[in-house]
């Protein structure tokens, strides 16, 4: 892995998952623990190895890595209620699309783009599908596509979310009657096991059994890439993890990567919203790989945006006593705080800042601190933590019919399953895939859907999320800005996407 790489990702989580990949094989599961990333686990290979795909629609009866719910309990966001119909007055969620390239706002500033196909083919209700032909993965009357994720491993579940999502969206596809030229989807599900050498056994044999591989998520996505290259299989992966990924030919993200660049619109709240104009910030990140060249990349990277930062340290992963890192940001005076961890780390992080009485003006966190898992354990201490995002929160999950849909047919398809960041992506990827296949009509196979992918810029998923450069892989520059009140999360600056570009 190339210095400088982990910038790519646009969430701590996956920038910690490439550091434990460059460690190695034998990384402590219980560090894995801390950021919801595992080591490689053991690679025993034979078709133990992989899910039984099952019936899309019984997601509980795969086994091992169970599909179905994680954990119990209620949707991680109860204000979105995924069950009955979560838009209130608005669209039915039911309701197939009134045609593959939808147009959905982006809610940002800049031209509207919206399904974000960037071709100027017909839409799908003009399309021919005469000379369509059946091959691998295509029949008469399916068309199977595969997803794979971590399952199993030391973290169990790690990426759970993302598969629920894919089963969710191919239910939707299947009740509402949509098909591909005459054709319903089929889904063979695959447990990357959080390994590389499962990823590349996913794929081998994803090669001769799929049409397509669709909404993966894998923190050590490295394994497959070249194996789907070689075969020839598109992939349109939720979100690429590794470089490996994200070099590979057949190989598109929902949410690209992008080369070593970090959005401007972070160091601009930082300097909007601080006394000084973000001339006394700090920066801890976790000393672990990636996650420390994240860190130390983003002080360079927002100090040539005009952030000063007069406080940088690393935290072991195993340190529990957060308090002279405290101590040390109230002597410098610290106006604003930004932290490279996971839940557990924040959380740590919030308490002992609430107990040594040090109040920043910010407390900046990344998407992995939009959740429960960070809220819930922090309490009073997480209340004022500032989020960016580039996605649609799922408390406003009524003024987006798409992301309705995900939360609803989640709730179908995985009853008490929680909503996450990874599955919003794989949901979108599964839409990218239809909207795209169903254009191509009978001229679709692996290479057209391939040379399609390379075409598809502003990519929204209906307004789901930002708009996504996919087709050149680079990271969006579009990010809002969300803020924790105790109770829930609201917008901060508005509801739109601030899209100022990035440094690199």
């Amino acid at each position: 892995m190339r210095p400088g790489y982990a910038v790519r990702v646009t969430t701590v989580v996956l920038a910690l998952c490439l550091g434990l990949a460059a460690c190695g094989s034998n990384i402590d599961p219980e560090q894995a623990g801390l950021v919801r990333a595992g080591s490689a686990a053991p690679n025993v290979g034979g078709e133990g190895s992989f899910v039984d795909p099952g019936g899309v629609g019984d997601p509980g009866s795969t086994d091992p890595g169970a599909v179905g719910d994680p954990g119990g309990g209620a949707p991680a966001f109860p204000d979105a209620d995924p069950g009955g119909d979560p838009t209130g007055s608005g669209p039915d969620p039911a309701a197939p699309p009134a045609s593959g390239t939808g147009g959905g706002a982006t809610d940002t500033d800049e031209p509207e783009q919206g399904g974000g196909t960037g071709d100027e083919r017909p839409p799908a209700s003009e399309v021919s599908c005469d000379g369509l032909k059946n091959g691998t993965g295509i029949t008469d009357s399916t068309i199977t596509i595969g997803n794979t994720a971590d399952i199993s491993g030391p973290v169990p579940g790690l990426f759970t979310q993302a598969q629920q999502a894919v089963v969710a969206y191919v239910k939707y596809f299947n009740d509402t009657q949509q098909t591909i030229c005459g054709r319903s989807l089929a889904l063979d599900r695959y447990d990357s096991r959080t390994d590389a050498g499962a990823d590349q056994q996913a794929y081998s044999k994803a090669c001769s059994d799929t049409f397509a591989m669709v909404g993966a998520m894998s923190a050590f996505d490295s394994g497959g890439a070249s194996t789907a290259q070689k075969c020839g299989l598109p992939d349109i992966r939720a979100i690429a993890t590794t470089s490996q990924r994200s070099a590979c030919s057949t190989c598109y993200a929902a949410q690209p990567a992008g080369p070593d660049e970090f959005e401007n619109a972070v160091p601009d709240y930082v300097k909007r919203n601080t006394s000084s104009g973000g001339q006394r910030a700090a920066m801890l990140y976790i000393n672990a790989g990636a996650a420390a060249e994240s860190g130390k990349s983003q002080v360079q990277l927002m100090t040539k945006r005009g952030v000063k930062f007069v406080y940088v340290s690393a935290v072991d992963v195993a340190e529990f006593n957060y308090a002279p890192f405290v101590q040390a940001m109230k002597d410098k005076g610290v106006e604003s705080v930004q932290f490279i961890a996971a839940e557990p780390q924040f959380a740590r992080l919030a308490q002992t800042m609430q107990q040594q009485g040090f109040k920043p003006e910010l407390l900046l966190l990344d998407p992995t601190a939009y959740s429960k898992q960070y809220t819930d354990p922090t309490g009073s201490a997480a209340v004022g933590t500032t989020v960016f995002t580039n996605f649609v929160p799922f408390e406003e999950a009524g003024g987006n019919r798409e992301l309705s849909l995900y939360l609803s047919y989640l709730e179908q398809s995985s009853p008490g399953a929680a909503p996450g960041f990874f599955g919003l992506f794989a949901w979108s990827a599964a839409k990218l895939f239809v909207e795209q296949a169903t254009r191509l009509g009978g001229d679709l196979d692996r290479a057209s859907l391939i040379a399609a992918m390379k075409k598809v810029n502003g990519w929204t998923a209906d307004g789901m999320h930002a708009p996504m450069p996919v087709g050149s892989k680079k990271i969006t520059d579009c990010w809002r800005f969300i803020q924790w009140n105790g109770s829930t999360w609201k917008p901060q600056e508005g509801t739109k996407y601030q899209c100022n570009g990035t440094t690199s």
